[in-house]
């Protein structure tokens, strides 16, 4: 699998004076560094133009070779060997052996015929470009541009879809083939890319071996590396001479840096988050290690960066709760088949979603025993038996635990999981007032979690009949929206049960205001609970990337950054002890910071510049960044940037946890400021069934006069779709592109009286419009 090519060349972690003896430095958006001025560009000759291979002429080569036509295996288009390894996993394939195909660049002069190097080699065979240079006695290896992917593989749409089946033969003499000695001798069956990422061929590795040989010309013209034993053999220096002593830090902070630009191209974001969202969603989750792909698909291991975040909320959020009165308890995972089917129309909404254990070892389970998508059904019957008294009301629980639901769409992090982080809290009254009231209380926190902790605005309201709770008498939310891609997102959602499960699970107490007269008159003086629920979940995290982030990576709200504050030395000389009075400087300033409780971090790693620092930092979203050098601490000052508008500015040392403290806070209000400025500009009022599609189009969330009718929204939903999508083909994996409702917002008069007062009309059916409603394409 071909590692995405490295976007920009990343001089800015080289020493200075290999920057210096560069001829040309080329700059981009995702890595800022300083160079000097570039010489005039030289004509580079071309690699020899060949024509593309397609699938069938490759399956047709297998069969040249007597080797049966490998079944092509269509998926998703991948972007790396975790996206590939879920793919195949979805598809039965979890046993076998992915590869990973590298072309590398050497380098060579201007005016010099270029000589790629193509390496085909087990995922997780470590494929050193410094050790593959060695071995052909070529320098520098560096992962090729796409331009140069396209001209040695023409099939090639993109740098993406990389395999050496469609390289056209014969292949050029100047094109080095490598093989891992791992494949080129195994009988077992690994997975190679046919033409595209989108597809898979399993061949068995003696056949990749032949094949390659046959379109090579020649079984020398492959080379099979056994790049274990490459490693191994690699000689160690061990320079005698006085001389060679002296070279040998020069040799070794070469090789360092080498290894770090193998490396650094996974720095630098890929793609634009304008022109590329999901590309860049994924890209930015991966790179500012917020996320690793976990071996079950759908499944993602969150890493210290994003469950800093989760922890952040989960705290402050039970701590609200506790002051209206809610306790944490814990339930088990596990539902039985009994309790989950008792009630059948809640659960239907989750039954294709349910996971189920049905083994224990090797042994089948007499009963099936289910993994909880929710816990109505797990609860309830435990508060049947502890409600025995009005006395015992109110009961207000809470649990923080997972759910898992086995999403079969497309999975996303954050956003659609199979197994998730939440807190579901579940309630029970005597009284509907109370009930009702602590819905709102609820909301409101969960609109605070948004706007005062991850800077989000959100919109609150109630959710339609058709978008309700499955239960519920009615279902309240807070949405977000994603004004990049036009997509409204739930955020969190408090629903009011009424006594539909206090009924049917036999929640009830004797009427505290029933008289003996009524008892002996044979009155019914049972009275069902009240019951709400409410949940929020890790689902904040995407909300808070998607509406921050940009090209250059996450962007962090300081109240949930796991470093606020990143201080980076600059102004270093070379030679042993001579930046010691600055690291000094640097940790002094982190403690100072930390001691006024500002979580802060001394970059005082070795063996990186202060540019990579600074874009390391860049991408993994810290807030604030204070550069010290040997001026700055003459000055007693530092310079401050702040990541999410590069604004740099002086901050004297003698008052800087005040200072830091106030620029945290300011930046906190301007995210917040700067996402609410787009979410009320893409809010766009609609009262003419031919502007909702263009509105929508343009990446709006429409505010309509709406009847409120459940038809009324499906016809809304299947009509806008048909719309969007005439003359196109639907992606089942694709978000919907018919308009949904959001809510129906509780601050009506945000929006304005209907222009028609009485007598407005709903947008598609023309009954009496009763509401402004906010309706979009949606997540």
């Amino acid at each position: 699998m071909l590692l995405r090519p490295l976007a920009v060349l990343l001089r800015a972690a080289r020493p200075l004076h290999q920057q210096q003896q560069q001829a040309r430095i080329v700059a981009t958006q995702h890595i800022r560094f300083y160079a000097s001025a570039p010489t005039p560009k030289k004509e580079r000759i071309p690699f020899p133009t060949m024509a593309a291979v397609s699938d069938s002429d490759v399956i047709a080569r297998f069969g040249a070779l007597n080797i049966s036509a490998p079944k092509v295996i269509e998926h998703a288009a991948v972007k790396g060997g975790a996206e590939w390894r879920a793919e195949l996993d979805k598809l039965g394939k979890t046993g076998v052996a992915i590869t990973k195909t590298l072309l590398f660049k050497p380098k060579t002069a201007k005016t010099a015929e270029p000589t790629p190097v193509l390496v085909v080699a087990k995922e997780d065979t470590e494929t050193s470009s410094g050790l593959i240079g060695n071995l052909l006695k070529l320098k520098e290896l560096r992962l090729a541009n796409e331009d140069l992917i396209k001209q040695v593989i023409p099939s090639a749409a993109s740098k993406d879809d990389v395999s050496p089946l469609p390289l056209p033969a014969p292949v050029p003499a100047t094109l080095f083939l490598l093989l891992d000695a791992a494949i080129a001798s195994s009988s077992e069956e690994f997975a190679l890319h046919l033409t595209t990422s989108a597809t898979t061929v399993l061949v068995k590795g003696t056949e990749v071996k032949a094949y390659l040989e046959s379109i090579a010309g020649s079984p020398e013209a492959v080379r099979v590396v056994d790049f274990v034993e490459l490693k191994a053999n690699a000689p160690a220096p061990a320079p005698k001479a006085a001389a060679a002593q002296k070279e040998a830090p020069k040799a070794a902070a070469a090789a360092a840096v080498a290894k770090k630009d193998d490396d650094l191209y996974e720095m630098a974001i890929q793609y634009k988050k304008d022109e590329d969202f999901p590309g860049w969603y994924t890209d930015v989750l991966i790179k500012g290690q917020m996320i690793d792909y976990y071996d079950i698909s759908g499944c993602y291991i969150l890493r210290p960066t994003s469950y800093t975040i989760w922890q952040t909320i989960q705290n402050w959020f039970d701590d609200e709760i506790k002051k209206l009165g809610v306790n944490d308890c814990y339930f088990p995972m596990f539902v039985s088949r009994a309790r989950l089917e008792r009630e059948k129309d809640h659960i239907e909404g989750f039954a294709p979603e349910v996971a189920w254990v049905t083994k224990a070892g090797s042994s089948d389970l007499e009963e099936h025993i289910a993994i909880r998508p929710t816990s109505e059904t797990v609860m309830y019957p435990y508060y049947a038996k502890w409600i025995k008294s009005h006395r015992d009301l109110p009961l207000k629980l809470n649990q923080w635990n997972s759910v898992v639901r086995w999403e079969f769409k497309n999975p996303q992090p954050f956003l659609r999981t199979r197994e998730f982080l939440w807190q579901e809290g579940h309630t029970a009254f005597l009284e509907k007032s109370e009930a009702d009231k602590e819905v709102r209380d609820i909301l409101d926190l969960y609109r605070r979690v948004y706007e005062e902790i991850l800077a989000v605005p959100v919109i609150p309201g109630i959710k339609s009949e058709n978008e309700k709770f499955a239960g519920a008498d009615y279902t309240t939310t807070v949405e977000g929206f994603i004004p990049t891609t036009g997509r409204g997102i739930q955020g969190g959602t408090s629903h009011h049960l009424g006594q539909n499960f206090s009924k049917m699970f036999d929640i009830y107490v004797e009427d505290p205001k029933a008289t003996a007269a009524d008892r002996e008159a044979g009155k019914d003086t049972k009275i069902n609970v009240f019951q709400n629920s409410w949940g929020l979940s890790t689902r904040t995290i995407g909300v808070m990337v998607m509406t921050h982030g940009d090209d250059q990576g996450l962007v962090f709200p300081p109240k949930v950054a796991l470093q606020q504050v990143a201080i980076v030395p600059v102004g270093l000389t070379k030679g042993e002890g001579k930046n010691d009075a600055i690291y000094e400087a640097c940790t002094k300033l982190e403690q100072e910071l930390k001691a006024g409780g500002i979580r802060a971090v001394a970059d005082l790693r070795d063996g990186y510049t202060p540019g990579w620092k600074f874009n390391d930092h860049e991408l993994r979203g810290t807030p604030l960044r204070l550069e010290l050098g040997p001026r700055d601490i003459a000055a007693g000052t530092t310079l401050a940037v702040r990541r999410y508008d590069n604004h740099k500015e002086s901050y004297p040392l003698n008052d800087i946890v005040n200072v830091v403290r106030k620029s945290l806070d300011d930046i906190q209000a301007a995210l917040y400021n700067r996402a609410l400025e787009k979410y009320n500009a893409s809010l766009r009022h609609t009262l003419k069934w031919e502007d909702v599609v263009p509105n929508l189009n343009a990446k709006s969330a429409l505010v309509i006069p709406w009847c409120e009718d459940p038809q009324c929204e499906d016809d809304i939903k299947d009509r806008s779709k048909a719309e969007s999508m005439a003359g196109q083909a639907e992606d089942s994996k694709a978000p919907s592109a018919g308009a949904k409702s959001l809510c129906l917002p509780f601050d009506q008069k945000r929006f304005g009286d209907f222009p028609d007062g009485e007598n407005q009309k709903c947008i598609q059916c023309d009954k009496k419009a009763k509401r402004w409603a906010l309706f979009g394409r949606s997540y």
